[in-house]
């Protein structure tokens, strides 16, 4: 019988579905990471399949992008309001396949609604400029227009709201989107694509969206090379990103990218610090530490660290560990057995590096699925080789240190740059770490009395380094998935040259 979930969000009748004990050739298995168990099993696209999706997205592309951008605004809103009908079991199916705790899951569905709120509202602007001619009874302007079909690759952490950052705003610009989910959340990808059709459909505009299921070798690989997409939005680790960068760029086409994380939060002496614990426990836990924005670095002012660091020990230790679904479940399971297996090989090798295991760092005996206690380590020195590594599991480092620019100049000595935190009092500090100059933190997001989780939909999202310099969301994002031309009109008689040439 097909998971009630499915039933509730009107898939479980998808082709590609089949029983979890259908494990053959050509098929994924979806896995419940709370409990070790199959959920379903997915038939795997193949070249020919990719092909068929491509051509049909741009020959979809043709049609969509001759809609008014307010009518396709209009499209995206009912897509919006779908979400919010179905929300609930589309976020609990979330947290069943990826283990996120269930607030958090249909948190995530609320960020793709997010997204379709704020892109209906840009659908009536799209703003181009008007630009001064040097040249008389001349006018010069830009409009940004559509790119094409998008290429979107999304990891397993997120397996809704990533597209729907990308697919939402690409909608409203005219692009038709092309998905490849990661095979470790094949079901909420079929749950959400559904609901982005079916919407579309109904209102006149078939293929839209479209999503393929398949190996990085039958159909990721041909999907990033293809020259009919344009622009590869891509998620994933910085090893993944490097080699879609190289190929894409190879072929001349853009790339979105968001890679990995190592973020850091440091801790002045004068900060509220109540509000500091809260924050960076829920920023090294959140999500399992499956976050690209999990707290990973921890720098503690001497003169509090001790204190702090106790509290912070007794927080993370209280914190309920159990089934994503379960009510109070604060953390959820890793993804996979591998997962867990790289979460303790990390903590041993930090306690190698000289590290002191202050709570946690191995698997929660007796329970079904891949749960973990969180572990806090205290570094003895800034020289702690492991936490230059992104570990993808709640495992959090502490350093202590004297001086403010110190601490800045160690939350930008890693190859990521994505998200940092300070948490303090003063106004002097704040605007050190958020230094116009570009001397404090240098990653593509900063935040102030706030931790390193938790972005909103209206800033634009992404980071610097390794982490691949990609934005999407809010703010300017939409530029990435639509060309910009200049235009010039002469409106009088005469020809005129720029820069004051004379020709014959």
């Amino acid at each position: 019988m097909p998971h009630p979930l499915l039933e509730k969000l009107g898939v479980a009748s998808d082709p590609r579905l089949g029983p979890a004990s259908d494990a053959g050739p050509g098929r994924v298995v979806s896995d419940n990471p709370s409990a070790g168990e199959p959920i379903a099993s997915i038939r795997l696209d193949s070249a020919a399949d990719l092909e068929r999706e491509t051509a049909a997205a741009v020959e979809s592309f043709h049609a969509w992008r001759a809609v008014p951008a307010p009518v396709r605004g209009q499209v995206v809103r009912a897509i919006g309001e779908e979400l919010r009908r179905l929300r609930e079991p589309l976020g609990e199916l979330v947290a069943l396949e990826v283990g996120k705790i269930r607030a958090e899951g249909i948190g995530e569905v609320q960020e793709t609604i997010d997204i379709a709120d704020f892109a209906v509202g840009l659908s009536r602007q799209l703003p181009g400029q008007v630009i001064p001619s040097e040249r008389p009874e001349h006018r010069m302007m830009e409009q940004w227009l559509p790119l094409g079909p998008i290429g979107v690759i999304t990891a397993f952490n997120f397996p809704n709201a990533v597209w729907g950052w990308n697919a939402m705003l690409a909608a409203i610009c005219g692009d038709t989107v092309l998905w490849k989910p990661s095979l470790l959340a094949p079901l909420t990808a079929i749950a959400t694509n559904a609901i982005a059709d079916r919407v579309a459909t109904e209102m006149g505009h078939p293929g839209v969206f479209r999503l393929v299921i398949g190996t990085d070798d039958e159909v990721g690989e041909r999907l990033i090379a293809d020259k009919r997409l344009p622009l590869i939005s891509a998620t994933g680790s910085c090893r993944m990103g490097r080699h879609v960068a190289q190929v894409v760029a190879g072929r001349l086409g853009k790339t979105l990218l968001e890679l990995g994380g190592n973020n850091a939060c440091i801790v002045e002496p004068d900060a509220d610090l109540d509000l500091a614990l809260r924050g960076i426990v829920f920023g090294a836990i959140g999500t399992a530490g499956q976050r690209c924005t999990t707290t990973r670095r921890l720098y503690l002012h001497e003169s509090i660290a001790g204190d702090f660091t106790k509290k912070l020990v007794a927080a993370v230790e209280s914190a309920a560990i159990g089934d994503a679904l379960a009510e109070g479940t604060l953390v959820g399971p890793l993804i996979t057995q591998g997962s867990v297996d790289q979460f303790e090989s990390a903590v041993k090798v930090a306690q190698q590096q000289g590290g002191e295991l202050l709570c946690g760092g191995t698997r929660v005996a007796g329970k079904p699925g891949n749960h973990v206690h969180p572990a806090v380590v205290r570094a003895p020195s800034f020289d702690l080789p492991i936490a230059k590594d992104e570990t993808f599991a709640p495992l959090l480092y502490v350093f202590t240190y004297t001086d403010l620019e110190d601490a800045i100049a160690e939350n930008n000595a890693v190859d990521q740059g994505l998200s940092s935190a300070l948490f303090a009092g003063s106004i002097r500090a704040s605007e050190r770490f958020l230094n116009p100059s570009g001397a404090g933190s240098d990653c593509g997001l900063a935040y102030v009395n706030l931790g390193t989780s938790g972005a909103e939909i209206g800033g634009a999202f992404g980071g610097e380094k390794d982490t691949g310099g990609g934005r999407e969301s809010g703010s300017d994002s939409w530029k990435a998935y639509m060309r910009r031309q200049t235009c010039t009109i002469n409106f009088g008689t005469q020809f005129h040259f720029a820069q004051g040439i004379s020709f014959g």
